[in-house]
């Protein structure tokens, strides 16, 4: 089913009003696109700040200052303005009246859960990749926040309006796939009943494989173990690729991670195609590949340095730092010739804007990736890469040891088994992606202010507490959030005055332009701490009532502040439900 169409907040009102105040002053014909309304840094300037006299005023012939202050007195007029100053150059300060932002917070009533949809993405297709772990064992909590990311970008995107496929990529086709082979084949003979003793070096020594020798055995019996290799290992790595990927799934599942799109490596050169040499001999015809030898690399490792003629990518064309090899001196392919087919299958399957989403020890690889994705697609495809960095897994500030299942690193799953989802997926996205993570396994389910993912699923069950509070004064009070926002919209809103209701809802009408200004940085950290802001300033108020009797949300014998007041809580929850469910985690009604 569509998604309901995006209702027009109050950040995208007074663009309109700025752009308009704007096309009167200097006429019709002017490019209003680099016009931005948004809140100043310093909130004593007032309550909006644009640019519109900066962004034009070459083009108007005008000097920023005049323009900015013809801007100004057109504005001045307008309805909602309490007033206008022009600042520094020609920056233009917006003071809203008190009444408009209660009339944002009945948009928000009306709109529900559709409040902070946004139409910016025009529904253009865009390919978020992440994960993408090698299916050779369990995931670990560095891929878990990789995951975490991915996931709530996606959500971020597709809440602002973009028609987004979230893809996996198995690597599939390379050497470690025929180790994980040769790992199972030991636990296969384990099955058997042979004692294999110490899990060699270079093979994978976790406990994980052992199910999928047991499989195995039971599917063929002995037989495996009387062919060569060569019989054996395709059909232990499909075998064990295949459990694998199941492994991953489910893991992903329980984290509340999901893809579209499960892309196979080995696609690219099996089946009867070669999508890899076709891709090399395309990009040869127009010029981007060649034959030719590398200097050795400047202060680098000579060892792994090869002089020899070979197949060149003319990365340095598109602003790397040195052409690139496609082919390994076998003739085989370089996980770079691969990478480059596979790009260049979301180009052909209609994707023009790429995400892709790797750990910080790839950040090599970057400008290569991206030269490769603007030779494939003749310049017409993006390809952002976003970073995530290592994830520090603490308990009580001590690091964790090692897993047992996994034999080298804490799972995925265990992490996720012990603190739950919620903690795992906020305080992943309470940080940075290129951040390094401390995360504390002790910490992330405290009851206190010090956890963010607490204080924000609290304040929206806090204010569903309000609500069952209040219908015993106001019995007929709807208990689902819907109605209830229905049954609230024509609430006396003008009762809100406090300085403290005010800074809540400036803070409410904060969150379209948030949610906008994050999907287009790709950054749903953003989300997260502006759920943390508000759900502040929330229980801050909460307590003030606490002190102060006639602040507090339901006031005996006064129904018309009450029922004020208590649309002002349905805000509340209304943003914070939604800012929660971009990022992946419940908003709970109650919490003991």
């Amino acid at each position: 089913m569509p998604a309901a169409p995006a209702p027009q907040h109050l950040f995208s009102d007074m663009l309109d009003r700025v752009q308009g105040a704007t096309l009167s002053v200097t006429g019709a014909g002017y490019d209003c696109s680099r016009i931005v309304v948004e809140p100043p840094r310093d909130p004593t300037h007032g309550d909006m700040a644009t640019n519109a006299a900066m962004v034009l005023a070459k083009d108007a012939g005008k000097k920023p200052r005049e323009l900015a202050e013809a801007i100004a007195e057109k504005l001045r007029a307008d309805d909602k303005i309490a007033s206008v100053d022009v600042a520094g150059a020609g920056f233009i300060n917006l003071t809203l009246k008190p009444q408009v932002w209660a009339e944002e917070l009945r948009v928000v009533l009306e709109a529900g859960a559709d409040y902070g949809r946004s139409r910016i993405g025009g529904g253009e297709k865009i390919n978020v990749e992440y994960v993408s772990a090698n299916p050779t064992g369990p995931m670990h909590v560095g891929h878990g926040r990789g995951a975490v990311f991915g996931d709530a970008l996606a959500n971020l995107l597709a809440f602002a309006g973009f028609e987004v496929t979230r893809e996996y990529y198995i690597n599939d086709a390379g050497a470690q796939v025929d180790v994980l082979a040769r790992s199972a084949f030991l636990r296969y003979r384990e099955a058997l009943g042979e004692n294999i003793g110490v899990m060699p070096d270079g093979l994978y020594p976790g406990d994980y494989l052992v199910p999928v020798g047991a499989a195995l055995a039971a599917e063929h019996g002995p037989a495996l173990s009387a062919k060569r290799e060569s019989e054996w290992l395709p059909i232990m790595r499909t075998k064990a690729i295949g459990m694998m990927m199941d492994m991953i799934r489910d893991d992903l599942g329980q984290l509340g991670v999901r893809h579209d799109v499960f892309f196979s490596e080995r696609s690219l050169i099996e089946g009867g195609a070669n999508k890899v040499g076709d891709t090399i001999e395309s990009l040869r015809k127009s010029g981007e590949v060649y034959e030719g030898r590398l200097p050795p690399p400047k202060g680098g490792n000579l060892e792994d340095w090869e002089d020899r003629e070979q197949t060149l990518f003319r990365s340095t064309d598109f602003g790397d730092d040195v052409d690139r090899p496609l082919k390994k001196s076998d003739g085989s392919y370089t996980y770079f010739a691969s990478d480059i087919a596979y790009h260049k299958s979301k180009f052909d399957r209609g994707f023009r804007n790429l995400i892709d989403v790797w750990g910080a020890d790839h950040g090599g690889y970057i400008k290569r990736m991206q030269a490769a994705v603007q030779a494939v697609s003749g310049g017409k495809a993006e390809l952002d890469v976003k970073l995530v960095q290592l994830v520090r897994l603490l308990r009580a500030g001590e690091p964790v040891k090692m897993s047992k299942r996994s034999g080298e690193f804490v799972t995925l799953r265990e992490v996720v088994d012990e603190v739950g989802k919620d903690a795992v997926r906020f305080d992943m996205l309470y940080r940075k992606n290129d951040a390094v993570l401390d995360f504390d396994l002790a910490k992330v389910i405290e009851h206190s202010r010090e956890n963010p993912v607490f204080y924000v699923q609290y304040g929206h069950a806090r204010g569903e507490s309000v609500f069952r509070n209040a219908r015993v004064e106001m019995p007929d009070l709807p208990a689902a959030a819907p109605e209830r926002a229905r049954w609230l919209k024509d609430a006396r809103l003008d009762r809100l005055s406090d300085s403290g209701e005010l800074s809540i809802l400036r803070r409410i009408a904060l969150y379209p332009r948030l949610v906008e200004a994050a999907a287009q940085a790709h950054e749903p950290h953003r989300v997260a701490f502006y759920l943390y802001e508000l759900a502040s300033e929330f229980h801050a108020h909460w307590t003030r009532g606490k002190d102060l009797p006639h602040l507090r949300f339901i006031i005996q014998n006064d129904p018309e502040t009450t029922a004020a007041r208590l649309a002002l809580v349905q805000g509340i929850v209304t943003i914070l439900a939604s800012g929660l469910a971009v990022l992946g985690v419940a908003a709970p009604k109650e919490m003991r």
